[in-house]
């Protein structure tokens, strides 16, 4: 069992896979004694407790003043939250959706619904119909989003989103000065209850929760929401042992590590930002800088990005392949960053020679792993000296196979360097989708979870990936289900039949393409057939600026 009062260590703790292996001697329990994202956060509340947990930029401007959150106000501001969805009725099996930006309210929100109940982050540039149907498949009883704001429309949306819903009955709206005007706002005629959440939660009770609940592992913390058709949203569920296993592994990882300061720009309904860059590095202590509610999209913040690394001497971040790319392209002009040592790339293939001359430009390293929603984030992590081209070794007490497939069947497990399907089981692994129709292809012989991605392994454990099994198409770190392009399509009357797939992008790693066959006699174009798709689109954000499209006449 590793000391954790001895940290820093003198050097990494699991760069190669005989390392990994003599630390899985000690049983997992002994080495990980948490098994719930809230205990585990109330202790590093106590551990850490004035030092600064996070630090948050509104506008991303060079030198605006930022908002600080201590650790002891973190765990206060998480345990009033969860006191109040107690209060509203939210028990352990009751879900609570949360709908807002890259706030630090986002992760009192998170953690608080975790702690009464169920977390269901929801992305906030859904439209309002597939917002609905997410919540509806929760059966979400609460609903957390940002108030009225002239620079949003989420509030607008949640109002529609839940004006037909059974089980919602409060809102609480999230009023960040200088960028919401609840004064503003319309009123709603819904016979929910709208409440504003940072006056509700100052009368709560911070110390305890009032619940005295009692967590487990297996008990499920969140539903993250990873797609499906419309009507019918997929929806994976974590356990709090995923989570907890999570963060306090990171202490391990970065156990060779001072305290130090980590930037996020990505979204907190996303699971890497969620548990990588919020449970996880509040296990550690880390201090993380918001870079504005919306992180990477900023215009003006990624203006003055080196500089933010600068006056924050940020030392790590996490960021997927296109925001690399774009930083690639800032100068650094007179900002020092040589504070900066690691970056994480994820979510989507990194090209080697890019990464091999951004780390010579800006004397960094850059490392790529692999993970997904469904297992809690991390399958792979790159140590220090990582092959070149892999995603990284598998982590401690998982395990990954490469297997030939036929359905859900196993016909062959794949010796090294041969490419298969992608099977692992471990306790970041979760406990399979809401709905059970979702599961039944999900799952391989004695529990192993099917990624539904190709790779394969060499002889000093690394994993390189080859492929992908499955026809989500991602973009820029996006998982777009082609059902969300093809459903509209099909609908119109114009249409006989359409396919979406992933075009090859050197920038976005992929782009939606759209092939089209026409009604006989139809004169439609492909102008038209893009606007449809503008218009009909639940996710919108995610659709291209001008999508491809091959339209055969029959």
């Amino acid at each position: 069992m590793i000391d954790l009062s001895k940290i820093p260590t003198a050097e990494p703790i699991l760069e190669t896979i005989s390392k990994v292996e003599e630390f899985e001697q000690t049983p997992l329990l002994e080495q990980f004694p948490f098994t719930d994202s809230y205990n585990l956060l109330m202790h590093a509340a106590k551990n850490f407790g004035d030092a600064t947990a996070l630090e948050f930029l509104l506008q991303g401007l060079p030198d605006e003043p930022s908002t600080s959150i201590s650790f002891t106000e973190l765990g206060t501001q998480i345990t009033r939250t969860a006191n109040l969805l107690n209060k509203l009725g939210i028990k352990e099996n009751d879900a609570v959706s949360i709908i807002l930006p890259i706030l630090p309210q986002t992760h009192f929100a998170i953690w608080g619904a975790q702690a009464a109940g169920i977390s269901n982050p929801i992305n906030p540039m859904l439209e309002a119909e597939h917002m609905g149907e997410i919540i509806a498949a929760a059966n979400a009883k609460v609903v957390i989003c940002l108030g009225h704001s002239a620079h949003s429309d989420i509030r607008e949306k949640v109002l529609e989103a839940v004006s037909g819903s059974t089980t919602v009955t409060t809102i609480l709206e999230v009023n960040i000065p200088g960028l919401c005007d609840p004064q503003a706002a319309k009123s709603s005629n819904s016979a929910i209850d709208i409440m504003d959440y940072d006056s509700s939660i100052l009368t709560m009770n911070g110390d305890k929760l009032d619940s005295d609940r009692e967590f487990n592992a297996d008990q499920i913390a969140a539903f993250f929401h990873t797609g499906g058709t419309t009507g019918r949203p997929k929806l994976a569920q974590l356990t709090h042992g995923n989570m907890a296993f999570l963060g306090q592994l990171m202490q391990i990882y970065t156990a060779h590590m001072e305290h130090h300061t980590v930037l996020c720009g990505l979204p907190l309904f996303h699971i890497y930002g969620c548990i990588i860059q919020g449970v996880a590095a509040f296990a550690v202590g880390y201090r993380i800088v918001l870079m504005t509610p919306s992180g990477f999209r900023s215009p003006v913040a990624m203006k003055n990005f080196w500089h933010h690394i600068a006056r924050f001497q940020v030392k790590q971040f996490s960021a997927v392949p296109t925001v690399l790319m774009a930083l690639a392209d800032l100068p650094v002009a007179d900002a020092d960053i040589s504070c900066l040592t690691n970056i994480n790339s994820g979510a989507a293939p990194l090209s080697l020679p890019f990464k091999l001359s951004f780390e010579k430009e800006h004397n960094v390293e850059v490392g790529n792993g692999y993970g997904m929603t469904e297992t809690t984030a991390l399958i792979s992590r790159a140590p220090m000296n990582q092959a070149p081209g892999s995603v990284g070794m598998r982590i401690p007490y998982s395990q990954i196979r490469i297997a030939q497939m036929d359905g859900t069947t196993v016909t062959k497990d794949c010796p090294l360097g041969e490419s298969g399907a992608i099977l692992v089981k471990g306790p970041q692994v979760f406990k399979g989708y809401k709905s059970e129709t979702d599961n039944a292809s999900a799952w391989v012989e004695d529990g192993w979870f099917n990624t539904g991605d190709l790779g394969y392994m060499d002889d000093e454990g690394f994993l390189f990936l080859s492929g992908r099994a499955k026809d989500l198409i991602i973009r820029s770190g996006h998982n777009i289900d082609p059902d969300l392009i093809e459903e509209p399509l099909n609908a119109h009357s114009d249409v006989v039949v359409s396919i979406a797939i992933g075009l090859p992008d050197p920038y976005a790693g992929e782009l939606p393409m759209a092939y089209v066959v026409k009604t006989p006699g139809s004169n439609i174009t492909e102008e038209e057939l893009i606007e449809h798709c503008r218009k009909e689109m639940s996710e919108r954000a995610l659709f291209l600026n001008g999508l491809n499209s091959s339209i055969q006449c029959h």
